[in-house]
């Protein structure tokens, strides 16, 4: 089809919406707003399900609290405090572990993308370590670094390290000879090279690397908190069993849940920021 064409198609495309009273923009906020309602639909027909059988005493409290319980038990968290303390301990944790990751993570990623001897050197044990089971390094970490907070921030940071370390260095792998070479005409630095070639290009592969940890940390931290703690939403949950109170039990499950979801939002942000010179996230600002 000709351009000329399809420009045509496209006017009298604007000009039946305009005589029928409706505008293109919101004809297209329309057709974004219907199948995010259909996505809503599901769950929320779930939730009834789950509260009707609660209710008909097809489903035990003993085994699975209701939705309204729930709800309840969230309330009463929060206004005595249960919550809040036990959440900021979690968040605590988690951050911590996974500031010590990007760190340690970006470090290993440059010196095994940058060199082939350092590749050498921290290519193996990385992939060695990957696959072990964090479960299996419990006992280990209990005791060289005892039962406070330090093995519990240590298995966050070593959850989140290789999705950080794996994308970068693909990232790195992955550069435009052509940006290298152009970095050597200019005579840049080392450092500088890294800093305004390297990092930039590397970019892209880096926060789907950051993305991926910041969902594992959370994952990591369900584990750390089960080793003897006193205080966060995994304790928070342990307490729960012993008692049989499902919906402390869910309650800690939709925090966590909810963390995921937000923590995975605010990297997307950071995507639409930082990469915004990239033609796909250029267009959804446009747009």
């Amino acid at each position: 089809m000709s351009e000329t064409a399809i420009r045509t198609r496209y006017i009298a495309r604007r000009h039946t919406s305009a005589r029928a009273g409706v505008s293109p923009g919101l004809r297209r906020q329309g057709a974004i707003l219907l199948p995010g309602l259909r996505r809503l639909a599901s769950p929320l027909l779930l939730l009834v399900i789950w509260q009707a059988g609660c209710s008909a005493g097809l489903i035990p409290a003993r085994l699975l609290a209701s939705p309204a319980q729930i709800a309840v038990t969230f309330w009463s968290l929060l206004q005595d405090g249960t919550l809040p303390v036990n959440l900021g301990v979690s968040l605590g944790r988690a951050g911590l572990g996974l500031a010590i990751a990007v760190v340690v993570g970006i470090g290993l990623g440059l010196v095994s993308g940058l060199s082939r001897i350092g590749e050498e050197v921290v290519d193996a044990p990385m992939q060695i370590l990957r696959t072990l089971p964090a479960l299996a390094l419990v006992p280990l970490f209990i005791l060289w670094f005892g039962i406070g907070e330090t093995p519990k921030i240590a298995l966050v940071a070593l959850g989140a390290v290789f999705p950080i370390y794996l994308n970068l260095h693909k990232g790195i792998r992955g550069l435009d000879p052509k940006l290298l070479e152009m970095a050597r005409t200019l005579n840049l630095t080392r450092a500088q090279t890294i800093r305004d070639v390297v990092l930039p290009g590397a970019l892209p592969d880096l926060l789907v690397g950051f993305r991926f940890a910041v969902g594992i940390s959370w994952l990591m931290l369900v584990v750390a908190e089960q080793v003897n703690a006193q205080s966060g939403i995994g304790h928070m949950m342990m307490d729960a069993q012993d008692f049989l109170r499902t919906d402390i039990i869910m309650v800690g499950l939709a925090i966590y849940g909810l963390l995921g979801l937000g923590s995975d939002q605010f990297v997307r942000f950071l995507e639409r920021r930082l990469l915004a010179w990239r033609p796909v996230y250029g267009a959804e600002r446009r747009a």
